[in-house]
């Protein structure tokens, strides 16, 4: 089986999370703890091959992406330790509004540093990933980079590199950027990963608890603490606006029937710099048993945040090459609605589950 050659946007605690369990499952081989799928499609997780970065922090800029997810900001938990080189070094990216004004005086432990070098144009990028090989491209940029997103999609598309948008940027759910991959022959997963048992997964998995039960949901909320460079970034309110609408509606999505505006309240709440990358989520349900008689339920959920997302980014990569070994273009709908909290067309968790097994299985 060849390897699947993954450029990836954004060096950051996803990046490092990611790179870190490539490494892991290939020294524990026939260990699938933490893994969905074990195989999928024919691909293991060790057949994903890093061989193209790209970054705006002049810690991580030169340096082999195996050494620069150890660099600061970076705070995610190190649970594979001397991950060897991949051979694909960090290139300076396109900053653009990938970076929030205030990131820049946090201290050089929680800023980024952007480096002092050239910033690459399209065709440059394009470039690089023809010259790599790179088959899929993973964006881990910041919540908020609108224009950088566009700025690495338009060089996936140009490239014919399938991609996947693991952030809150509309590109998949976009009916003009689905047209455009589509046209283009190339496939597009996304939008917004939805962690492996994160915030979004449990609370849209107890909605529709209450929907399938006949409980009435009469109010909701969804908050979340956590110290690391995402939530540092998401405390500028001005960058949260899709966050914000993807996680809600994912969970609207499939409630019994819609909350009001004010009946709801989900998104990220603050940033508290020592819980690092340990993300802490409060959820509270509100509504109706038979009878009308009130109940209320209250769930605490701490994790590693970027762990957490690395096994559904495993997944989203095999299925984006699956997808290219096919020749199949635009939006993968069953891989999108089971992975990512915005995709184009919601379902259910369970029906998506099943529209994505048929998926990895139709030869």
């Amino acid at each position: 089986m060849n390897k699947i050659r993954v450029a990836i946007v954004g060096i950051g605690n996803c990046a490092s999370s990611l790179v870190q369990g490539l490494e892991h499952y290939r020294r524990g081989a026939g260990d699938a703890v933490g893994l969905m799928h074990a195989e999928l499609g024919g691909y293991r997780p060790e057949d994903i091959a890093i061989v193209a970065a790209w970054d705006i922090d002049r810690r991580k800029i030169g340096r082999d992406v195996a050494e620069a997810i150890g660099a600061k900001p970076n705070c995610t938990a190190v649970f594979c330790d001397n991950v060897p080189p991949t051979g694909a070094v960090v290139r300076m990216g396109a900053v653009l509004d990938g970076v929030a004004e205030h990131m820049a005086d946090r201290g050089e432990d929680r800023s980024f540093v952007i480096a002092d070098a050239d910033q690459p144009d399209a065709d440059e990028v394009v470039a690089e990933l023809k010259a790599s090989g790179a088959e899929v491209m993973m964006n881990y940029l910041p919540v908020g980079s609108q224009k950088a997103t566009e700025f690495y999609a338009e060089c996936a598309l140009r490239a014919g590199v399938a991609f996947v948008n693991a952030i809150p940027v509309f590109i998949a759910s976009d009916p003009e950027w689905a047209a455009r991959f589509e046209a283009a022959g190339v496939p597009i997963i996304g939008d917004d990963i939805k962690a492996q048992l994160g915030a979004t997964i449990v609370h849209r998995v107890l909605t529709d608890l209450f929907a399938k039960r006949g409980v009435t949901l009469d109010r909701t909320y969804q908050l979340n603490t956590g110290g690391n460079t995402d939530f540092l970034n998401m405390s500028n309110h001005g960058r949260l606006a899709d966050k914000r609408r993807s996680k809600t509606e994912a969970v609207q999505s499939v409630a019994a029937r819609p909350l009001a505006h004010d009946d709801v309240h989900i998104g990220p709440s603050d940033y508290v710099p020592w819980l690092n990358d340990n993300k802490v989520c409060f959820v509270r349900m509100e509504g109706q048993l038979f009878g009308g008689v009130p109940m209320n339920l209250e769930l605490r959920l701490s994790v590693e945040d970027l762990p957490n997302s690395a096994g559904v980014a495993i997944d989203m990569i095999r299925c984006a090459r699956i997808a290219r070994d096919r020749g199949l273009k635009g939006v993968i709908d069953p891989a999108s609605a089971y992975f990512c909290k915005r995709p184009r067309t919601q379902t259910t968790d369970d029906l998506a589950h099943a529209a994505l097994e048929r998926f990895i299985v139709d030869a």
